[in-house]
């Protein structure tokens, strides 16, 4: 199991997707924490069984075991934190912003590993979500600690990646069961 697996598993016209997915798993500005913390939060949050399988056993073999359970973490919090968020913005109401939101998220505060490799993470999850306001609170402590928006960049291009990946090899399951 491994990315090589996944990306023999694209089919030909996502010849862009497999590319892609060698890319930024090869040529990553990110240390290694951050690329495979990243790719593994990635991975679950697409809810994608081969992917999920497939990233995890490369990931092992990259990330130390605090930073494997900080990884699932991170795509578990924002599970939680980018649907609420993200609704509280769609509503319209700014006073949903002012209120407490009463939902435990002490594992942002003690992660277990580097707190801004796990922001990193939250940030490419809450990508792959779709919310805004996670994802302009998590730029925003990683550009105050010291992250360049290339390295940030690199994050969402992982997050864009897995997703194209995952959503490409679920869509051909589905088209076999078909």
């Amino acid at each position: 199991m491994s990315i090589g697996n996944l990306k023999d598993a694209l089919p030909g016209y996502a010849k862009d997707t497999r590319l892609n997915l060698g890319s930024v798993t090869t040529t990553s500005s990110l240390t290694d924490q951050q690329l495979w913390g990243a790719l593994l939060a990635c991975a679950l949050t697409t809810r994608s069984a081969r992917v999920i399988a497939e990233i995890s056993a490369d990931a092992t073999a990259n990330l130390s075991a605090e930073a494997f359970t900080a990884a699932k973490a991170a795509a578990s919090i924002m599970a939680m934190n980018n649907v609420y968020y993200r609704a509280t913005h769609l509503i319209g109401d700014d006073a949903y912003a002012t209120l407490p939101a009463k939902l435990r998220m002490t594992v942002i505060g003690n992660p277990g590993v580097d707190k801004t490799d796990f922001e990193l993470w939250c940030l490419a999850v809450s990508a792959i979500n779709g919310c805004g306001r996670c994802l302009e609170s998590h730029e925003q402590v990683l550009r105050g600690a010291g992250l360049s928006r290339e390295q940030i960049q690199e994050a969402l291009r992982v997050a864009a990646v897995v997703n194209a990946t995952a959503a490409t090899l679920e869509a051909e399951a589905a088209l076999v069961a078909v």
